[in-house]
């Protein structure tokens, strides 16, 4: 089978990509301004890209166009196509389809879906479940919305039954660890992603307002949850975040399912330690250990979900806290870029206010009373329409100066941080914003950049101007 697939290099789609090339179909694909990491990536894997959505694509012929959320019916300011392309398709009457549709019926059907939904930390413990099955042996098929360091590619189609060192279960299907991702699934698909996955196992990490572009409130996110929750067959197992009253509303709605819970001192699994090295404990009695490099209490959480729901595939507590003390971090999460004249650089693709919160605290665990800069971009559609500005204060109350990158928002940056007063800075381009952590910058200080995009080179540029001032 030939696919197009139009918006390819998003993260989802190129992992989409990936697995339909591993699966030995013809795969190739357009974007606007084609661009790393998943461009190279996906030239290695011999797909040809095209730059751009235009209509003389239409002659490729595919036997399927698959269709990313990127493409819509928009205009331009004349009145012309945004997606040229798309317009030729349904004129012509060719069969196109979703990239989650798609991805349901060519590679998820017949196998054990385990999907990971939640506001926060999807990629996180995505990966961390696919390593713990990875590590006992059962070789699954997984869809990253990043780059595990553990396996050093986003996607790959697995083993399709489990092996034979599985004994009796050898033969029976496959596991498949996705990310579940609740934003809505193409122009022509307004449901979300998660409800074309059917997991066997789900996980429910977590539950706040997000995606205020096309979610109105919290209630219009539940019920998609609901919807997740309702494909979940009755030998199916659902892992809820027992800490989340929106995750109970979600539940109380109807479940038919085996429901075990994590993270309240209720739930069947808790945790007694620190973030960095605890006990796993099932209903009161210890069943494992984790000792290991991350830090945050929502990496801890992100642990038991992913344990929770490893036992579902026939792993023991014991084995996945043995695997997850292995467990090296997704790329863009906490990752140092680099240490320049005392001055330590980290990425991380924190964007909603609670995620920004929860990785300060975790760096604060980390680095104790050494000086935390936060530099953060608000660049979700959510940030930029300024749904949840007000509780950016709150969220960078443990950082000691904070800088903000305020280009092409509709909201007040200055305004929303003046509660913060001389601990927030506001810059309106990405060379002003080096500038001014460069200033504060000194020997011992830990700078958290914080963007879900590639913030402008920001990185780089800043370690660039650090070894610049030492010299």
């Amino acid at each position: 089978m030939h696919i197009h697939i139009l918006g390819i290099c998003g993260t989802f789609m190129g992992g989409v990509a990936a697995l339909a090339r591993e699966a030995g179909h013809k795969v190739t694909g357009c974007d606007a301004g084609v661009y790393p990491p998943m461009s190279d990536q996906l030239r290695e894997l011999g797909i040809e890209l095209i730059e751009g959505f235009g209509g003389d694509q239409l002659a490729l012929k595919p036997d399927a166009w698959v269709i990313g959320n990127v493409v819509s019916r928009a205009r331009q300011a004349d009145g012309s196509p945004r997606y040229p392309l798309m317009e030729a398709i349904l004129d012509s009457g060719q069969p196109y389809i979703s990239g989650p549709q798609w991805l349901a019926e060519n590679v998820l059907q017949g196998r054990h879906v385990l999907a990971v939904a939640g506001t926060h930390g999807k990629t996180t413990t995505t990966s961390m479940l696919a390593w713990v099955l990875e590590h006992a042996g059962l070789q699954p098929g997984f869809l990253v919305g990043g780059v595990p360091s553990n396996f050093g590619i986003s996607a790959r189609l697995g083993a399709p039954t489990l092996p034979a060192s599985r004994g009796p279960a050898a033969g029976r299907p496959g596991l498949f660890v996705i990310e579940a991702d609740e934003y809505d699934t193409a122009f022509f698909d307004k449901r979300s992603k998660f409800v074309h996955y059917r997991p066997r196992t789900a996980v429910l990490n977590n539950l706040e307002f997000d995606h205020a572009d096309i979610f109105d409130d919290l209630a219009a996110i539940e019920r998609q949850f609901h919807h997740l929750v309702r494909t979940v067959p009755p030998s199916g197992r659902i892992v809820s975040n027992g800490l989340e009253e929106s995750l109970a509303r979600v539940l109380h709605m109807g479940c038919w399912s085996e429901v075990r819970s994590f993270g309240a001192a209720n739930s069947d699994f808790t945790a007694q330690g620190e973030p960095g090295r605890f006990d796993v404990l099932e209903r009161g009695e210890k069943v494992g250990r984790v000792e290991w490099a991350l830090g945050g209490v929502h990496n801890q959480l992100n642990a038991l979900a992913a344990i929770a729901a490893a036992q579902h595939a026939g792993v023991a507590p014991a084995a996945a806290a043995r695997a997850l003390c292995e467990f090296l971090n997704v790329k863009r999460r906490m990752e140092v870029r680099g240490v320049v004249d005392g001055v330590t650089v980290y990425d991380d693709f924190a964007h909603h206010p609670t995620a920004i919160r929860t990785t300060v605290d975790g760096l604060r665990r980390q680095v104790g009373a050494a000086r935390i800069l936060a530099v953060f971009e608000p660049r979700s559609n959510t940030m930029k329409l300024g749904s949840m500005s007000a509780q950016l204060p709150w969220s960078l109350e443990q950082a000691d100066v904070s800088f903000c990158h305020a280009a092409n928002l509709g909201w007040d940056a200055a305004q929303v941080l003046a509660p913060m007063g001389g601990k927030a800075r506001v810059a309106s381009s990405i060379d002003d914003l080096v500038r001014e952590v460069v200033r504060e910058a000194r020997p011992g200080d830990h700078v958290l950049c914080m963007s879900n995009g590639g913030f402008g080179g920001f990185h780089a540029k800043l370690l660039s101007a650090l070894a610049a001032r030492g010299r």
